[in-house]
């Protein structure tokens, strides 16, 4: 038995979802912990590319069980258009392959309505929400009145729940209460099949000695106890909430796997130390086709980060990092690494500060290593990589101090280094 957390350490799009497929061919289950459709994550299998915003990374096999868990809020619409989009590219999914909690909180019309008008509200301090609604179904669901899975399956009690609320006031503009109630009950009956007690399913089935994976959304970073509040989601990404989100114990867990790129983005708003607006910046947005799955928003680029890498080590616990992206600075003659922060009071240092405008005004400070100048992509042995890229390797592991385990170096597949068994 098995159980393996796979977390973003930096602000999310780090390749978790290349990660979770590769690692998934071994495994039994492979389990969404938090996050909705806000995240989304791209896997390439031979000619086919699939974008997966709800549905577990662990989909494209078909001896892999996947498991929508109680810490995720789900929009039914956006889940059966991307079963059926999945049903278009091939990839039956059964209730046999899906699992969903009955106990996972259900994201409203009216949801996705008020996150667009509380971002338009903020004006110029906009957080960059996706407008999916994820934000207020969890105030809802931390508020005490949101509707789950479950209530899905009772008409009466979805009314009622819908009808507490005076979405009428809320978003400011009538709304058809009677016409949601109809359509989220035949959500209901659709949704039905699949619908578990997930803690229990999950649960069994490490006790029964099955390999698991937990798959988070999001990054570190982006976490909102401890990433860079308020430009934050509203769940816990972080291998703490791996727990609480699909309803196991710690010390069922065996490793924590932090995913990060070889260089950083961010989509959104937000400080970030070393973003590149220049020209190199720019090559390495569009040679790693830096541009949000879920909103197709281009993404902001800046050179790896080591402070922010460290503190994400600590705050998950990371057991191995898997590198990703490394072919994208193929073409680096130099490359920049941040190893500390200068403070606007002049101050140096080498963990991460909690306090925003702190984070919001220090300056990376670089050591600056070697570039390789040659194409990396269909290297998949970890000795036949140039010696300046395995040290470039090397010196993220050590500063860290946590094995990569890992390498990509493209999108699909086998474009894959393996250090060691993860």
């Amino acid at each position: 038995m098995t159980v393996k957390i796979i977390v973003g350490a930096q602000w999310g799009d780090e390749g978790k979802g290349k990660i979770t497929d590769i690692l998934a061919e071994k495994v039994n289950l492979v389990v969404r912990y938090q996050g909705g459709n806000n995240a989304g994550h791209t896997v390439v299998v031979g000619d086919k590319t699939f974008k997966l915003h709800l549905i577990p990374s662990g989909v494209l096999y078909k001896s892999v069980t996947c498991v929508i868990a109680n810490g995720v809020v789900i929009d039914p619409e956006v889940m059966f258009q991307e079963l059926s989009t999945l049903r278009e590219k091939g990839v039956e999914i059964t209730p046999d392959q899906l699992k969903i909690s009955s106990l996972a909180h259900v994201i409203l019309p009216f949801h996705r309505m008020l996150d667009s008008k509380q971002e338009s509200d903020r004006g110029s301090n906009k957080i960059g929400t996706t407008g999916r609604g994820i934000g207020p179904c969890y105030t809802d669901k931390i508020g005490r009145v949101g509707v789950r899975v479950v209530d899905l399956l009772n008409k009466e009690r979805l009314a009622r729940l819908i009808r507490q609320r005076e979405w009428d006031q809320v978003l400011g503009t009538a709304v058809n209460l009677d016409e949601v109630i109809e359509s989220y009950v035949a959500f209901g009956q659709r949704i039905k099949p699949y619908v578990v007690d997930s803690s229990l399913f999950i649960n069994e089935a490490i006790n029964s000695g099955k390999h698991v994976i937990l798959e988070g959304s999001q990054g570190t970073m982006l976490d909102i106890d401890h990433g860079t509040y308020p430009f934050v989601t509203t769940s816990n990404p972080v291998s703490g909430g791996a727990c609480s989100g699909a309803g196991i114990g710690p010390h069922k867990i065996n490793h924590v796997i932090g995913v990060a790129k070889a260089y950083v983005t961010r989509v959104g708003e937000g400080p970030f130390p070393t973003e590149l607006n220049d020209e190199t910046g720019e090559k390495l947005r569009h040679r790693g086709a830096e541009f949000g799955t879920t909103t197709n928003r281009p993404r902001r680029c800046g050179w790896l980060d080591l402070v922010g890498l460290r503190y994400a080590v600590r705050v998950n616990g990371f057991t191995e990092i898997c590198l990703t992206k490394l072919d994208v600075l193929d073409d680096c003659d130099s490359i920049k690494v941040c190893t500390a922060y200068r403070l606007a009071n002049g101050s140096i240092v080498t963990e991460f500060p909690l306090d925003y405008d702190e984070f919001t005004n220090c300056e990376p400070i670089y050591e600056e290593l070697l570039g390789w100048k040659v194409d990396i992509s269909q290297i998949t042995d970890y000795d036949q990589l140039p010696p300046t890229a395995k040290h470039y390797a090397a010196f993220i592991s050590e500063r860290v101090g946590v094995p990569i385990t890992m390498i990509s170096v493209g999108s699909r597949r086998h474009q894959t280094i393996h250090l060691l068994e993860v």
